[in-house]
């Protein structure tokens, strides 16, 4: 969200954001409460205590962001937790017939490592081509342009894990 997102969402103006953020000015209740709505957070959430990480934290199959693209045929399931991204990610693949993920290079030094669950898969990275079956497992460059496509009759899924550079 950008300043101006915030300013028109929250009804607060930049330079006030400007300054809170600087902190040169402390918000009113009022003001960081119209700033916790426009952002989705509550109120009460800036005062309370942070707990303590549960021993062990379960994540039911609502909790994972899904991405999909539609007229590409893939979905993406983002298995890894946000406080991770940009460093280490982890995904279900899963590619209908004919779908395929075509990625822009990340950045230098980012690795993926593609495990086929399901189906027949190709990849395509560093000018190279490898078709993959089940329980093959390719490790290649991801710092510049790369694609996954399913070369195969049915559904493929796989485990792509993301290592940035």
């Amino acid at each position: 969200m950008t300043l101006d997102d915030l300013s028109r969402a929250a009804g607060v103006s930049k330079s006030m954001l400007s300054e809170i953020e600087r902190d040169k000015a402390n918000p009113t209740i009022a003001v960081a409460w119209r700033l916790t709505n426009a952002l989705g957070v509550s109120l009460d959430s800036l005062f309370a205590a942070p707990k303590p990480p549960e021993a062990i934290a379960v994540s039911g199959p609502h909790d994972i962001p899904t991405l999909s693209g539609h007229d590409a045929k893939y979905q993406l399931r983002v298995w890894g937790p946000i406080e991770l991204a940009g460093k280490f990610e982890w995904y279900e693949l899963t590619l209908q017939p004919g779908g395929a993920l075509v990625s822009n290079a990340h950045e230098p030094g980012t690795r993926e490592h593609l495990t086929v669950l399901q189906g027949s898969i190709e990849i395509e990275a560093a000018g190279a081509a490898k078709r993959l079956k089940v329980a093959d497992t390719a490790r290649y460059v991801a710092d510049e342009p790369h694609a996954i496509r399913n070369v195969g009759k049915g559904e493929a899924k796989a485990l792509l894990v993301v290592i940035h550079g």
